[in-house]
């Protein structure tokens, strides 16, 4: 590693592409300990491109000569996640630091493969659930551990966001849960990390998994396909503190609803709401305690631990991530959320998924 700052390569940062150049690009670009070194696409001509508009040195359409170069201290794993595991195994075996996008693996057995791997070489890893970086979230759970609203008794999430039931064959790959992306995995994989972040871990659960729309259709094509993927979740369950929970994440065609989470105390309430999801920018915070109404909760500043001019929302959360695990790469202390809290996660979604194959509770170790 250089001793200025991180050197970072990022597979998945084509200018076509969405989710890698939206986020990773200007959170990396906004912080002082990286250095944006490298993008890797598919193909060489968006590759030069791509490195050229994002200030990048080299450009690569083979991963594995970025992980192998030793200009890159840390590779960013931003793709599909059908390609996670074997671009992730790769940056492991060369002893690189990694970054990978949430899901960690397409299932459970290669996430298990990739948290064992990082364990054995010895690096440092991030998996990409960049709401435990949201101020707002951060603020819940530190007011919850305070006591604002005293023993939790009961608390509710539910983030009902667009299903995406049509559209572009090439955009609506999806519907296959084989894939690894699905409401399950990534809108509830998300919501119900931050969930258990804040208000602590399901000592037990009963759940419904359900795929409500069973055919989506190729505007391309004007075909229909059959799908497999889930795009209802419902978990309800006791939490290790006693609290009574429940989370329910669904895909919708309409006027979808946004997010919402309720916490009730013997002292106080909170409440957080937002249009769209636990990432966005517009994430509201309220707090009323026993007597009095609910009002407007200020966030810290010093939970904002991004440069100012960096956009909230998702960049923000990306970039506090990052900021997080230049700490770790340079001090060798361990933080989250890393692969070991990647297969855990992956860990609970199979076990909300025998619990509603099975229609029994499931008691979690």
């Amino acid at each position: 590693m250089c001793a200025d700052r991180i050197r970072v390569g990022i597979i998945g940062a084509s200018i076509n592409a969405s989710w890698g150049p939206r986020t990773h690009v200007p959170a990396v670009q906004a912080l002082e300990e990286y250095e944006l070194t490298a993008i890797c696409t598919a193909h060489e001509d968006t590759a030069r491109e791509s490195a050229a508009k994002f200030g990048a040195r080299l450009a690569f359409h083979d991963h594995r000569e970025l992980v192998n170069h030793p200009e890159i201290d840390l590779v960013v794993v931003s793709l599909r996640v059908p390609s996670h595991h074997r671009v992730t195994m790769d940056a492991l075996e060369a002893g690189k630091h990694v970054y990978t996008e949430w899901p960690l693996g397409a299932n459970l057995q290669e996430a298990e493969e990739m948290a064992a791997l990082a364990r054995t070489k010895g690096v440092h890893t991030r998996v990409g659930l960049q709401s435990r970086a949201s101020p707002t979230l951060l603020r819940i759970k530190e007011l919850v551990e305070e006591g604002y609203v005293g023993e939790v008794l009961a608390c509710h999430m539910t983030h009902f966001g667009g299903g995406g039931f049509e559209g572009p064959s090439d955009q609506l790959w999806h519907y296959d849960r084989s894939s690894g992306r699905n409401t399950m995995t990534v809108a509830f994989g998300h919501a119900i990390d931050i969930f258990c972040y804040c208000l602590g871990d399901f000592a037990e659960l009963s759940a419904v998994v359900s795929t409500q729309v069973k055919q989506w259709r190729h505007t391309d094509t004007e075909q229909s396909v059959d799908v497999t993927a889930p795009d209802n979740i419902l978990v309800s369950g006791r939490l290790r503190g006693g609290a009574v929970a429940s989370v329910h994440v669904a895909g919708v065609p309409h006027h979808s609803g946004g997010y919402r989470l309720e916490v009730y105390g013997r002292e106080g309430t909170l409440l957080a709401t937002s249009s769209q999801g636990p990432n966005n920018a517009q994430l509201s915070l309220l707090g009323g305690k026993a007597g009095g109404e609910l009002q407007e909760l200020p966030i810290p500043d010093r939970l904002f631990r991004v440069p100012a001019e960096t956009p909230r929302g998702s960049i923000s959360n990306v970039a506090g991530l990052y900021r997080d695990f230049a700490q770790v790469i340079r001090t060798g202390q361990a933080t989250e959320p890393d692969f070991e809290t990647g297969l855990r996660l992956h860990r609970l979604l199979d076990t909300i998924q025998r619990a509603s194959d099975d229609g029994r509770v499931q008691a979690l170790p």
